[in-house]
Order: C-alpha cells, then structure tokens, then sequence
C-alpha cells in the first residue's frame, strides 16, 4: 500500500461497464466508514457531457464527417482519439462496424495475441482497429482522467487501488490486466476476484448485520451473471476462535455466457419475425443492430412491468417501407420465453453442458459457451465441487449427495436486475436441494447489482487494513508446468509428459515456494514451448508433485507459450541445469522463474505471453542474479 493515501479506491473494469468507488481512508474510526460511487464525467450525445455512476466499456471510431468540430470535446481532452462510454454505445448501436466490445473476454482468449489490433473483428480496412490490451488501457484512462478531474490534489496514482477481475481469470489475463494498470500510471494496484467483492459489498452493506444472515456451516453460492460472463464461485462460513471466517471454497470455470448473449437470442427471435414481413434477409449490420435495440428493449420491459410490449426500429437500406425503416416490436412474452425458458430452463442436478460437434472451420471471435443454459452450467459446477468442502468439519453433507449444497446465494450483475431471472435460478437450486432433502437455499438480500464489486474493491482497502473480515482465498486453481522426458526419439510417438506442480491450490497472495532439490534442463537461445494446466479439483497436491496421468476433467491446458530465452552468455541452444521458483504475488499475479545452479542466474517465464500463428517469440527480462 502507499505510505499516506487518503482514499481507497475500487475500479470494476467490467465486461460491458466500468464503475469507480472510493472510501475515505481518514473516516475508518466512524461506525461507517463513507464510500462513495464516482459519478463520471462522459459523452452521452454529440456534444453532451454527463455524469453517470456507469462508464459502458464501449470504444467508437467515428468516421471523420461524423461528428462536428469540437463535439468530442472531453473536460479533459479537447480532441480524443476515440469515443469511450455511453456516446460511444450509442452511435455503435446504429454503426456496429465501428464499436469495440467485450475487451474484457479478449484478454482471456488464448488463441489470440492481446496486444494485436483485432477490434472489431469485423471492422472494414478504413476503420482503425485496437488491441483488447488498448481498450482496457483506454477505460482506465478514461476512469483516471474523470478522477484527476475531480480530486486534483488527490493523484489516484498515490491511492490504495483494488482492480477486480473475473474469480475465474487465468494467470496470463490477470497479468495483461496488471500490465494495462501499470502503463496507465496506475501500477500500484493489487487484483480482487469479481465475487468476493460482491460479497464484502454486501457486508459492507449491512451495516454489521451480516451475522445475522450467514451461521457457522453455510456456503455461500455467488452467481455473477454480467454482459459477456458468467463467474460462480463458493464460500464458505466456518469459525476460528469464536470468530466467523470466511473462506473462498471454489471457483467455476470462464464461461462466455451472459446479458451480451441473451441480446443477441431476442435478436434472433425478432429476425425470425422481420424476415418474412419485409421479404428480405437481414444483413450482418443489421443484425448488429437489431441486438443493441434488443438491450435497450430488454431493460425497458424488465424495468417497467406495466409494458406489455416495446417498440424496435431498424434502418433498411434500400427499403421500399415508409421512411426507409423495418418495424417490430418485443413482446413480454417473448422476452420471458426466450430468456428465462433459454437460459435459465429447469433441469437436473446431474445434467452437465451440452457439446454439439465442432466445424472443422470458423470465424475469428470469442470462444463463446456452446450450451446457453446457465442451469446446466451450475449443475456441473456443483457436482465437479462436491468434495471442496470436505476439510471442513462444520460443514455436513449427506452421504448420499451428488453435489455440493449452498445454504445461501448472492446474486450480482445487471441479468440479475431481472426479477424472473433471479427468481428462476434460486426455484432451479432449490428443486435440486429439495431432491437430496437439504434445506432451501436463502437468498441473500440487498445486493446492490450493478455497484456491488466496485463498492466491495473500495471496501476491501478498509478490510487490507486489518479491519472487518477478511475473506481467505489465495490461488483459485492448482497449477502446473509440463516437463518432457528426456526419452530416446520412438518414430511416431512424442516425448512423454509430466505435470508438475508449481503453485499449490489456495497459495496464498505474497508467498513464494521453491524445488531447491529437483533439478531441471533448462533450453535457452532457440524458441522452445512451455505448456501450463491448471486444476480446480485438485485441492491436496503440493509443490513438486508430479502427475504422469491425468481426466480431462482434473487438469485443463491453458495456453502456451512460445519463447526465446536469452542466453546472456551462454552457448544458443544449450541447456542450462536450473531449480524452480513460483511465486504468487501480493497483487495477484502467478510468476514462474528458473535459477541458474551455476551462477544463481534467473529467467521469468511471462504467463501473458500466448502463442499463436501471427505472434514472433517475445525477449522475456534478461536473466539476472540473486544479489
């Protein structure tokens, strides 16, 4: 932490909006210590600057006859390069070609170079692209500069800084966050995971009455169902000297699966109906828009009950229809059946995603989840952590349990915002509970949806000073690194593989362990690969233990790196004798270094970095000495 900040300060850098919270460091001796939501300064029109406590994580590129001189003007900068926030989503709704969305699930593509300008994908020659890694510098820019606009005296750059990211992030998009903070003038900065600052939001709200709500032997499911994810995550309710203690139990994996999706299925729905009442397919930019008319519509239904119906228009180029224009509208009928029947559909508690074949070919984009079903989702999560909960004795489950049972749930994110979304997820868990004879699983009240886990990173400054409880968490997943035997060369067979584990599951933040007594040849001088799996079921192993099999649903492969390790001096191509050193860092990031036997000689092996087609092997830092 810095010596003398003044505030804590909270940034969500979401999926589909950022938010900025902030608590007055000098007022924690008060019974409520004030925390405060920044109300950010943004375009909403050509020209028109409000403030809103939401910054949409949009980018547009205007094209140049677009806007009037002076019309892009920030109180900040008379002329930005591009249009961030809410004019941005706006003018993206009608010209798609030129909106950048979801930077956020990007950073977490492994088939991707992050730092390419790839967005959007579809974007013709004449629009400039920009790389995920850009879009999430330039939400932080935006959200530093409306800070520095409003506490001059009070550079954010010298504040306690909490970033959230997704509890299922893995190490290479924890870092390219990181990475994005750190040339913002923001490096300071420590990671918190997405569910656990809804929860301490949640706390943090109840004015000291959580206890009232959660008892010794609960385990809390957080459902975070935001634009473009969907994060599960579990935590349990045990006691340590009288006190209650929290502790992170498990996280889901990164399923690309939420508010974006279910735009884009009324979309659908309604294309099934324009198409035949105007005689003609639906163009690509047409269907763009369509969905972002289908966000606003959604909103407006679930918002006012009293609707029956909302009206939706769509440019037609070329159309022969008053005014140039294809018109519909959304029934409330329609919005339920597609929505809460489509993705929240009643199923078992045994049920897991469905996997429909691949083509052998596809378009470039997110891997998006292949079932829409967030129940099914669910399901699988539950039942893959029956065990999570097994060292603790307070916590009973009946022998003949086929999934891990939550006693309690806290809804998050803008889906949630949705009555009879909410309302169908808690029905499906309880049907499930009521099938193994445990008790319902109570709803957690009060949760702010849409500035929960900014709230919750402010808040967590207050707790990092020792004050409030402290959820326990550590890393979220096992984590290993393949080592290649070094077999004679069979035809037709490769060199067999061993994970080794590097950072035991729940290694806690600040802490670094080390094989001093295995040794290992390390390549350097020529490209070689590294291959990285991790493990969310895996809770016992330890440092250096070594698997030589393994399920598909124990390890998953995360992606791999390509990369030229210097040779300072050494012989190209040599193989150097080297220990391993992992060491999870106080702000959240996992690093992996090999040290020299010889000359005590260090390489980093950078997680951000992922291999793909386009990318060139990367110089990792030099190597350099223990001294």
């Amino acid at each position: 932490m810095n010596p003398d900040p003044r505030y804590s300060v909270g940034i969500d850098l979401g999926t589909t909006h950022c938010v900025l919270s902030y608590l007055d460091l000098t007022t924690l001796e008060q019974d409520r210590p004030e925390l405060t939501v920044l109300a950010i300064p943004q375009l909403t029109a050509p020209g028109v600057i409000e403030d809103k406590y939401q910054l949409p994580s949009f980018i547009y590129r205007p094209h140049p006859a677009e806007l009037n001189p002076g019309a892009d003007a920030l109180p900040w900068n008379p002329q930005p390069e591009y249009l961030t926030g809410e004019i941005a989503r706006h003018l993206g709704g009608k010209t798609p070609i030129r909106l950048v969305a979801s930077a956020k699930s990007w950073l977490c593509h492994a088939g991707v170079d992050c730092k390419q300008a790839i967005l959007p994908p579809d974007a013709p020659e004449e629009v400039a692209r920009v790389s995920p890694f850009h879009a999430s510098k330039a939400y932080l820019q935006h959200l530093l500069a409306a800070w520095s606009h409003r506490f001059p005296e009070h550079p954010l750059s010298a504040q306690d800084l909490t970033l959230t990211v997704p509890a299922s992030f893995d190490p290479a998009a924890r870092e390219l966050t990181m990475e994005a903070a750190r040339e913002t003038g923001l490096g300071q900065a420590v990671l918190l995971e997405e569910p656990q600052a809804a929860l301490y939001s949640w706390i943090e709200d109840s004015h000291g009455d959580w206890r009232n709500y959660v008892h010794v032997g609960d385990v809390i499911l957080v459902v975070d169902i935001g634009g473009g994810t969907t994060d599960l995550s579990l935590i349990a309710v045990t006691a340590e000297d009288g006190n209650l203690q929290l502790t992170r139990l498990a996280v889901g994996d990164h399923i690309l699966l939420g508010g974006d999706n279910m735009d884009l299925a009324l979309a659908y729905r309604l294309k099934a109906k324009l198409e035949p009442a105007s005689g003609k397919r639906l163009e690509a930019w047409q269907l763009a828009a369509l969905t972002h008319a289908c966000r606003e519509a959604k909103e407006k239904l679930f918002n006012q009950p009293e609707l029956a119906e909302y009206p939706i228009a769509l440019a037609a180029r070329g159309s022969s229809l008053i005014g140039g224009t294809l018109r519909t509208e959304l029934t409330r009928r329609e919005l339920e059946e597609t929505l809460v029947e489509g993705f929240l559909p009643y199923t078992a508690s045994g049920d897991k995603p469905l996997i429909r074949p691949r083509g052998g070919l596809r378009g470039s984009g997110l891997p998006y989840a292949q079932d829409a079903a967030v129940t099914r989702h669910l399901a699988a999560f539950l039942s893959k952590q029956l065990h999570a909960a097994a060292e603790y004795q307070d916590i009973n489950l009946p022998q003949h349990a086929s999934f891990l049972h939550p006693t309690c749930i806290l809804f998050n994110g803008g889906v949630f915002k949705a009555g009879p979304l909410a309302e169908r997820l808690l029905a499906v868990l309880n049907q499930w509970l009521a099938a193994e004879q445990a008790p319902q699983a109570r709803l957690l009240p009060g949760a702010d949806l849409d500035l929960a886990v900014a709230r919750g990173a402010a808040y967590y400054g207050h707790v990092r000073k020792g004050k409030g409880v402290r959820i326990k968490g550590g890393a979220a997943a096992a984590y290993y690194v393949g080592v290649e035997s070094a077999m004679p060369a069979v035809p037709g067979f490769a060199p067999e593989i061993e994970a080794l584990c590097i950072a035991p599951f729940g290694m806690e933040e600040g802490t670094e362990l080390s094989l001093p007594n295995d040794e290992f040849g390390l390549v350097i001088g020529e490209p070689v690969r590294f291959r990285f799996f991790a493990s969310k079921t895996r809770r016992d192993d330890i440092i250096g233990a070594r698997l030589d099999y393994w399920s598909e649903d124990e390890l998953e492969e995360l992606g791999e790196i390509e990369i030229t390790l210097p040779d300072e001096g050494n012989q190209a191509g040599g193989i150097v004798p080297v220990h391993l050193t992992a060491a999870y860092t106080e702000v959240g990031t996992l690093e992996l270094r090999a040290v020299s036997r010889r000359d005590q000689q260090r390489w980093k092996i950078e997680f951000e970095v992922r291999d793909n087609q386009n990318q060139q092997p990367i110089n990792p830092e030099p190597p350099y000495s223990e001294q």
